[in-house]
């Protein structure tokens, strides 16, 4: 399949994750660490609901279903563990884009997930480029890391330790604060997902476009169940808000993964995000049928 480079998550410089805590909107969002190299995948329901009542997103299949959806948009294939020796820079002004979520030299999560790797694996391929990814953290600089970083990073992806490691941070960062913010907002597995696959593009934080910023703009349009309102209403008023952050970056211009993903799942009822699933995304068509 083609590859869309525009599909790669756009996080915000400043990832605003500090003592173990990372706030988006008005609730704090208790960061957990979790992560596993080789994530089960159960049976599924082929049932599909008109109320959100089912498994959550950190439920073992919907949580892979959610690395399916997340990878059919930034990577053009459902196969989500291919991508933990992707990288390339994307020109989006975030240095080196790489691995199963996106993370950037620009950004700091590189940074921290090469530091959790080193924790866990001393003297590993890519410890020796700490120096240069503390320096180039902030910027789209690759100074220190040219000529030999893509190719290391392509041979630490065959190490099952850095796998664990990526999926460690994802979790960490991404997926674990999404999935409880969204089970604080009473939001379903659906909803949960779109959290997950906002924070992902627009990195955690409150700074203008961010997922926080994107939360709050929907609230003030809808109220979330938790505050007593309707869950469509409101999961449609973030499905606006989120379209309105991805316009603000040319890159971002197709909302694909939004009008023809999960806009179409949530006209469909479908809150507890049960298969069959079909959906396009850059025009093309995926299914996970079970």
């Amino acid at each position: 399949m083609r590859h869309h480079p525009a599909g790669r998550s756009r996080k915000h410089l400043t990832l605003l994750v500090s003592a173990g805590v990372l706030v988006a909107g008005a609730i704090p969002l208790a960061v957990a660490a979790a992560g596993n190299a080789t994530e089960p995948v159960p049976a599924a329901s082929h049932s599909v609901t008109q109320k959100a009542s089912g498994a959550g997103l950190d439920d073992p299949r919907k949580k892979e279903i959610a690395m399916e959806l997340v990878s059919s948009a930034e990577n053009s294939t459902l196969d989500w563990k291919a991508q933990y020796k992707y990288i390339e820079d994307i020109g989006d002004g975030r240095g080196y884009t790489a691995g199963i979520i996106g993370f950037c030299s620009g950004t700091g999560d590189m940074l921290d997930l090469v530091n959790a790797y080193t924790r866990t694996k001393p003297g590993n391929i890519l410890a020796k480029y700490l120096p240069a990814l503390r320096k180039v953290n902030g910027t789209a600089s690759h100074a220190g890391l040219d000529p030999n970083f893509t190719s290391d990073w392509k041979k630490a992806a065959a190490d099952p330790v850095f796998q664990q490691a990526q999926n460690a941070e994802r979790d960490r960062v991404y997926f674990n604060p999404a999935v409880s913010q969204a089970k604080s907002d009473g939001l379903g597995t659906l909803g949960q997902f779109i959290y997950y696959d906002a924070i992902v593009m627009h990195g955690p934080g409150n700074d203008k476009y961010s997922f926080g910023w994107i939360r709050a703009t929907a609230m003030r349009k809808a109220k979330t169940p938790a505050q007593g309102g309707d869950e469509t209403a409101y999961l449609n008023a973030y499905l606006d808000a989120r379209k309105v952050a991805m316009k603000s970056e040319e890159a971002h211009s197709d909302t694909s993964r939004v009008d023809t993903e999960q806009r179409v799942f949530v006209r469909n009822g479908n809150l507890d995000l049960n298969p069959p699933l079909h959906w396009k995304v850059y025009g093309d068509s995926y299914s996970i049928d079970h």
